[in-house]
C-alpha cells in the first residue's frame, strides 16, 4: 500500500498522512468488538482489512486534493483546510451509506447469525470512528509532514553539482 501511494503523490513522506488514518479505524472497531462482548475471530479480521481499504479511502481524498492544491502554489494549512472542506461531504455520504449498509449484518439473528454480527459489529464501528475522527486529523497529519519535510529539506545543503565518476585510469 505505501509504494503505490508513495507513486501516486510523487513523495516518500505524504503518504503517512493517509497511513496514519487507518488506526482510527481499527480503534473504533475494537472498541465496538469490545463493548458487544464479541472475540477477535477470523470474521473480525476480515472486516479489519476492510476498514483498511475504506479509511485509506477517506484519507486519499483529503490528502490528494489537499496535494494538488498546495503544489498549484495554495499556503499549506489552507490547502489543508480547503480540501477537507470539498471532500466532507462525498466522505460523510458515502461512509454512512456504507455504515447503514452493515446495520443488518449487526441486528442479525438465526443460522450463523454471529458471525455476521461479528463482522457487522466490527466495520460498523471502524467506520464510525474513522469517518468522524479521520475528517478532522487528516488535514492535520498532511500540514505536519509536510512541515516536518520542508524543515529537512531546508536544512540539508544542496550540492551545486555531481561529483565527477572516476576515470578509467584512476579505477586501475
Amino acid at each position: 500500500m505505501f509504494l503505490v501511494l508513495a507513486a501516486q503523490f510523487e513523495s516518500w513522506v505524504v503518504p503517512f498522512a493517509v497511513i496514519l488514518a487507518v488506526p482510527f479505524a481499527i480503534f473504533g472497531a475494537l472498541t465496538a468488538v469490545w463493548m458487544r462482548g464479541f472475540e477477535n475471530d477470523i470474521y473480525f479480521q476480515i472486516g479489519l482489512v476492510t476498514l483498511i481499504g475504506l479509511s485509506a479511502k477517506n484519507a486519499i481524498l483529503i490528502v490528494e486534493f489537499a496535494n494538488t492544491r498546495y503544489e498549484a502554489g495554495r499556503p499549506l494549512i489552507e490547502a489543508a483546510l480547503e480540501a477537507a472542506r470539498l471532500r466532507f461531504r462525498p466522505i460523510i455520504m458515502t461512509s454512512m451509506a456504507f455504515i447503514f449498509g452493515m446495520i443488518p449484518l449487526v441486528v442479525a439473528t438465526g443460522a450463523g447469525a454471529s458471525s455476521r454480527q461479528s463482522i457487522g459489529t466490527g466495520v460498523m464501528g471502524g467506520m464510525l470512528a474513522a469517518t468522524f475522527l479521520a475528517i478532522f486529523f487528516v488535514p492535520l497529519f498532511y500540514v505536519v509532514i509536510r512541515r516536518l519535510t520542508q524543515r529537512r529539506a531546508s536544512a540539508e545543503p544542496v550540492p551545486e553539482s555531481l561529483p565527477m565518476p572516476p576515470s578509467p585510469e584512476e579505477q586501475a
